[in-house]
């Protein structure tokens, strides 16, 4: 996939997840429209994000 992260075992880019929840839509609707992925996929996805956004906070230079 042009090297954008993807779900493991799939061709479904992590953007993909991203967008549907921009867009409003649950993780059980985004589950659904692509059953290889599991819920915990979706949490370990959001939950790396989350670390990664709170570390680029927290950091020198971050944003406050």
């Amino acid at each position: 996939m042009s090297g954008a992260p993807c779900f493991r075992g799939t061709r479904v880019p992590v953007q993909s997840l991203i967008d549907f929840l921009e867009g409003g839509e649950t993780i059980d609707e985004f589950i659904n429209l692509y059953p290889p992925i599991t819920r915990r996929q979706v949490l370990a996805i959001l939950d790396l994000a989350n670390s990664q956004l709170l570390e680029c906070a927290s950091s020198p230079g971050g944003s406050n």
